[in-house]
């Protein structure tokens, strides 16, 4: 027996959390929804949390595949017991297959694919396990589970793509510092001695480069120190609630970075409400879930004061925009799914605009951004040798004197 920490919303619409002893995942499922509650959120106990994302991380992007290989054999009309042991067969390696082979173990003893799936939190998320739940309801399984392989490429391809483009100007930006730092340890020392008796006659700019290269050379591992445990301060605060919370709100009002943020955030969460109600899953249970996407806690904060109103009968689109906290196209966007009973196809369009609208705001950040290394990189690296060949073309007149 384990012990885990769960959130459901129960049938008045009300949430509620606490802690269940249970054999696994799929009994703390099992037991909430006999006290007539649906779980939202099903996760290991603080104590044992560490141990368990240690031994059942799993690969994410395998799961996906799973999941679009079963959607399609499902669609040609095949058994799900037939269609889960076609689809292990053909993952990639023998170590992919073990926990795929126990959800057809379950599946086979009698357990719906759902509740297989709740008990592999570390390769489904509750997201998942709610669509495939709502086409196991009403027949449409296979539906389900290609919306769900979608919204799930969808969401790694615009990681792949920010990921990508964020490569070369990072590459740049460690180029350009270690190129300065071997500069100011290696080469501007080759001269100091050479000016060491007359270092007061030297020009303005290069007794600043070499006061930074005796700084960097006496200091340096002091500067790295520090950096280092500035680093891992920023992750303690990171993982503490108030802290976060601090972070994220800093995080929204920086120029440019806040909207794009804010933005990324929308995308996200649209889709996964957008996915959720267009697969008939209740709108409240579907929003706490599409929330718990949201990785910016001011945002996630709004959203759930948002959710617990639409819980007990408030609307959706007014509370949203009285947060402040989406961009003004979402807004739209909301209003216009709601008074048109089109709010899953809306959001999901909604998100394919913002996904579009990401791109092209990464793409001219890192447009600016990569020339102005170079530059900066360039100015730099120009202006230590020219303050080092200035002082030695003034050599002469340095041993001279007045």
């Amino acid at each position: 027996m384990a012990r885990y920490s769960y959130r459901a919303v129960l049938a008045n619409g009300a949430s509620e959390s606490g802690a269940i002893d249970a054999a696994g995942p799929a009994e703390v499922v099992s037991l909430l929804r006999r006290r007539g509650a649906m779980p939202v959120a099903i996760d290991p106990a603080p104590a044992e949390r560490s141990a368990a994302v240690r031994a059942g991380r799993r690969d994410v992007a395998a799961a996906a595949t799973f999941i679009g290989e079963l959607a399609v054999l499902l669609g040609a009309r095949l058994q799900l017991d037939r269609a889960l042991a076609l689809a292990i067969e053909n993952a990639a390696s023998p170590r992919a297959m073990a926990p795929f082979a126990d959800l057809l173990r379950d599946v086979r003893e009698g357990a719906p694919l759902s509740r297989a799936m709740a008990a592999q939190p570390g390769l489904f998320s509750a997201t998942a396990v709610a669509m495939t739940e709502a086409g196991e309801t009403n027949g449409r399984l296979d539906e389900a589970l290609a919306r769900l392989h979608l919204m799930l490429e969808q969401a790694a391809e615009l990681r792949r793509t920010v990921g990508t483009a964020m490569i070369y100007p990072i590459a740049l930006l460690i180029i350009a510092l270690a190129v300065v730092a071997l500069m100011l340890l290696f080469v501007v020392p080759q001269f100091e001695n050479l000016f060491a008796s007359s270092a007061a006659k030297l020009p303005a700019a290069s007794r600043l480069v070499m006061a930074a290269s005796r700084f960097l050379r006496d200091d340096g591992l002091a500067i790295f120190g520090g950096l280092l445990a500035s680093g891992f301060a920023v992750r303690w605060v990171l993982r503490r609630p108030a802290g976060r919370l601090v972070v994220d709100r800093m995080v929204l009002r920086l120029p440019q970075f806040g909207e794009l943020i804010r933005r990324v955030e929308t995308a996200r969460f649209a889709r996964t409400l957008g996915a959720l109600v267009d697969g008939n899953v209740a709108l409240p249970y579907a929003f706490a879930l599409a929330q718990k996407t949201v990785g910016n806690r001011t945002i996630a904060n709004a959203l759930e004061a948002v959710g617990e109103g639409i819980r007990t009968g408030g609307g959706l689109t007014g509370p949203l925009a009285a947060t402040k906290m989406l961009p003004r196209i979402a807004i739209g966007f909301f209003r216009t799914g709601e008074e048109s009973s089109q709010l899953g196809p809306m959001l999901l369009r909604l998100a394919d605009v913002l996904d579009r609208d990401i791109k092209v705001r990464v793409q001219r950040a890192i447009g600016i951004a990569t020339p102005a290394i170079t530059v900066i990189l360039g100015a730099t690296v120009g202006g230590i040798i020219a303050s080092v060949m200035s002082a030695i073309l003034g050599f002469n007149d340095l041993a001279v004197g007045p």
